[in-house]
């Protein structure tokens, strides 16, 4: 995914989004960028990797070369941004979290009208500058940003500073978020909320489904309504977001306590304790715990002072070394005990059947998995979730391909009152050593969210959404 804050203020914001900007690494993996205003020097970027390092350290010497009362900042899964534009509507500054399935159809629209691309990331076109040429196609901002909502098919959630104003625009379906929020003399806009609070801001306004605002130091004004149609994505709640994050109002650590209670009332297991998986799947099991009258235990705890996060790094092997080094068991907590594992998800299963087998080596009695989610059967195509993956190294696509030799009545493995999933996840239970496992019922999920079925995307699960 992306995350993204920008702040607009009657005095200098530098360190609002230095700092608003950090609290959104938990989104982004690669590249990250900050870009301020002022009348004296104009726009003034700074771009860096953070494929080896992260955002603070990276960003803590530029301080002192930025000044200004507004600028905008993003941790990016994908490109390198912000970008900056000079148009027919003035100097501007976009930053983008975007997912683009139609991108190369996108580039040849322009490179047919003997259009150019100057912004190349790993040797393809920088989907941020093609939704900027898209915002240029029409006479104003608002018209453009329509513009990208009409042309892109994914997701595009956006960004665009200019020397007097932040102009922020939720994704067409509102799958992604931005949020408003305000303090004296100042106002910003982030991915996530738990970037305010530290900052001494106060969420004031949550951004609807397609809804463009303008926001300035004295405040901010709609300039195109929200739509009725939503789409969020479910998996903010489930995995993306921070534990004291908020999206509709709706806060991410209590939907967590209310997915894994749900999970605990289907549960005929009696273990000797609950533990997550750190760090997403912490909230789930004590909402399991805590329902069951269970004790949470840490059988294993997170090493962060030196090993980053297990989708960091680009190459797979080293994926797989720090996904295991950073995560120590604890064979006290571990050995001759009956546990029941929780974790946000099962994408490959790589990663937990590593841990599974750590767990038998520390002498677990009996280890039990309990994900927070259904299986995930279909590819997303409105975020960066798993895009670095085939389809078939799906834990469900290998299992379904082990039962039938190929990948086939996805609908039927995806409904959980069929044989064919009980299959599936038996299956995914004895591919990844454990003794049993159980994903959410997509209802419970549904109903833990407290949000319709029609405002929530659950594409990964169902196949049910639509561009």
């Amino acid at each position: 995914m992306s995350g993204f804050f920008g702040a607009i203020a009657k005095q200098d914001c530098v360190y609002d989004v230095y700092y608003g900007t950090d609290y959104h690494s938990h989104l982004g993996t690669k590249r990250a960028g900050m870009v301020f205003y002022n009348e004296k020097e104009g726009f003034r970027r700074s771009i860096h990797s953070l494929e080896d390092g992260y955002f603070r350290s990276k960003f803590e010497p530029d301080l002192a070369k930025f000044s200004g009362n507004s600028g905008i900042g993003i941790i990016s899964d994908t490109d390198p941004q912000p970008i900056m534009f000079n148009s027919h509507m003035g100097r501007f500054a976009i930053a983008t979290v975007c997912r683009m399935v139609n991108i190369d159809e996108l580039e040849q629209h322009f490179l047919d009208k003997n259009g150019h691309f100057a912004e190349n990331f790993q040797g393809n076109v920088n989907p941020t500058e093609v939704v900027a040429n898209l915002v240029c196609e029409e006479n104003d901002f608002l018209a453009g940003i329509e513009n990208v909502f009409e042309r892109v098919k994914g997701s595009c959630t956006l960004m665009i500073l200019t020397p007097d104003k932040i102009i922020a625009a939720r994704d067409k379906l509102g799958r992604t978020t931005a949020i408003i929020g305000k303090k004296d003399g100042a106002y910003a806009v982030a991915s996530e909320t738990c970037a305010f609070p530290n900052n001494g801001y106060d969420i004031e306004y949550y951004l609807g489904p397609g809804e463009i605002v303008e926001i300035t130091s004295e405040g901010y004004r709609t300039l195109k309504p929200a739509g009725e149609k939503m789409q969020v994505c479910s998996f903010l709640w489930v995995y993306y977001g921070y534990p004291p994050s908020y999206y509709e109002g709706i806060n991410v650590d209590e939907v967590r306590y209310r997915c894994g209670a749900a999970l605990a009332k289907r549960d005929t297991v009696k273990p000797d304790f609950v533990c997550g998986v750190p760090d997403s799947g912490v909230g789930h099991a004590i909402g399991y715990g805590n329902h069951n009258g269970i004790p949470y235990k840490r059988a294993y705890s997170k090493y962060t002072p030196t090993w980053p996060r297990s989708f960091m790094p680009q190459h797979q092997d080293m994926r797989d070394l720090v996904a295991k080094m950073k995560l120590i068991p604890n064979k006290a907590m571990i050995e001759g005990k009956c546990m029941v594992f929780l974790d946000d998800s099962i994408v490959r299963g790589t990663q937990l059947k590593d841990n599974t087998k750590d767990l038998r080596q520390a002498g677990a009695k009996e280890v039990h998995m309990r994900i927070a989610c259904p299986p995930l059967t279909f590819p997303c195509n409105f975020l960066n979730f798993s895009q670095s993956r085939s389809t078939m190294e799906l834990a469900t696509r290998k299992a379904i391909k082990q039962l039938e030799g190929d990948e086939i009545h996805l609908e039927e493995y995806a409904d959980p009152t069929t044989e064919k999933y009980k299959n599936m996840v038996e299956q995914i239970a004895k591919n990844l050593g454990i003794d049993s496992l159980m994903y959410q019922d997509l209802g419970d999920l549904i109903e833990a969210i407290g949000l319709p079925k029609e405002k929530l995307c659950t594409h990964c699960w169902d196949g049910s959404s639509y561009y």
